[in-house]
């Protein structure tokens, strides 16, 4: 007798699970796009060609292409671990050479993992201005969190002649996308060398 309410109730998992697969399919279809051939060049036909789905399909999914790269950017944020930076800033154990190094290390994860996005990102912002501000905003929100960690830091840490503004600059000269492309695509550094590298040029620029 419960058999057809169980049978209704795994048919609405599996078409939840149907359509969870179909956006991933769609995302990373609509990704290696962007990068081979550019942002503006790409059409939502192409990615669903590519994904072997309609563009009605598409649309439902992500809206149109700007959501898309909205929602790949948001996954890009995800795979970076977001909660393990946090814990490692928060540690009782920390100082702040090892924030600096926790900080290193996210920056590392999220070039890693997801670099081909953040460089999608700020090259289809130059089209879109609400991917933009998008951009805009990740770099902020960035910012924030520096100047949070260094806020906190006991008077005479940071360098002699750098305030606040000046460090959360010098981090950001260090520690960016291009940086670490040029040395992990031209240099042929691993993203080890590069992460341990920040870390000691970090420490060296900043800390008294």
């Amino acid at each position: 007798m419960n058999e057809e309410p169980a049978r209704r109730r795994y048919d609405s998992l599996r078409r939840t699970a149907q359509a969870q697969q179909t956006r991933a399919e769609i995302a990373r279809a609509a990704l290696g796009l962007f990068v081979a051939h550019g942002w503006t060049a790409t059409t939502v036909r192409d990615v669903a060609r590519e994904a072997g789905v309609s563009v009605p399909t598409v649309y439902a999914a992500y809206g149109n292409k700007t959501g898309l790269t909205r929602a790949l950017a948001d996954a890009a944020d995800l795979s970076a671990d977001v909660p393990q930076l946090i814990a490692e800033l928060e540690s009782p154990a920390t100082d702040p050479a090892r924030q600096l190094a926790a900080m290193a290390g996210y920056d590392r994860r999220l070039y890693e993992r997801a670099g081909d996005v953040i460089t999608l990102l700020r090259e289809a912002g130059r089209s879109e201005p609400e991917l933009a501000t998008l951009y805009h905003d990740s770099r902020v929100r960035g910012d924030q969190t520096r100047v949070q960690v260094f806020s906190s830091w006991p008077a005479g840490v940071l360098r002699s002649g750098l305030d606040v503004p000046s460090a959360v600059d010098v981090y950001a000269a260090l520690c960016n996308i291009d940086v670490y492309t040029v040395l992990t695509g031209e240099r042929g550094w691993s993203p080890d060398r590069v992460e341990q590298w920040w870390r000691g040029a970090l420490v060296r620029e900043l800390l008294n």
